[in-house]
């Protein structure tokens, strides 16, 4: 009758016991909550749950739905209106480098080696290095 007794108190002890290591991997929570938050961005930010989908494939379906979906009961009970991101695309600025070779042994327009430098070929003002200026500290 002890025996039984003591076996029962055990495992009722162990069942409210928090063993490290045996509980759910932390890392599958935050996935979760991250996948949560972007379904909860994408309403906010007036995307259908569609293209929620597509931009962020990494993220489970299931718990971007739920995001979305508690966003958008939170925007309609408090009347909250979405802001559409506004994303301004910067063209790329194309940069042309000096050729090295053409710096070695300078040409002009016939191809002939040793000719003088012209305006085409010519370092700018730009590339020739300016000197530092003097703070005003150091003047006085």
């Amino acid at each position: 009758m002890t025996l039984r007794l003591f076996l029962l108190l055990v495992a009722l002890l162990l069942v409210a016991c928090d063993i490290p290591g045996m509980g759910p991997d932390p890392r599958i929570a935050q996935r979760e909550a991250e996948a949560k938050a972007i379904g909860g961005a994408c309403r906010h930010g007036l995307r259908s749950i569609e293209d929620c989908y597509t931009k962020n494939e990494e993220a489970s379906k299931a718990a971007v739905f739920a995001g979305w979906k508690e966003m958008d009961e939170y925007m309609r009970e408090n009347k909250i209106e979405g802001v559409r991101a506004s994303v301004v695309k910067v063209e790329p600025v194309e940069e042309i480098l000096p050729d090295e070779k053409a710096k070695a042994s300078p040409k002009d327009k016939t191809g002939k080696p040793g000719a003088k430098e012209t305006p085409a070929t010519a370092p700018t003002a730009k590339a020739k290095a300016k000197p530092p200026e003097k703070d005003a500290k150091a003047k006085e």
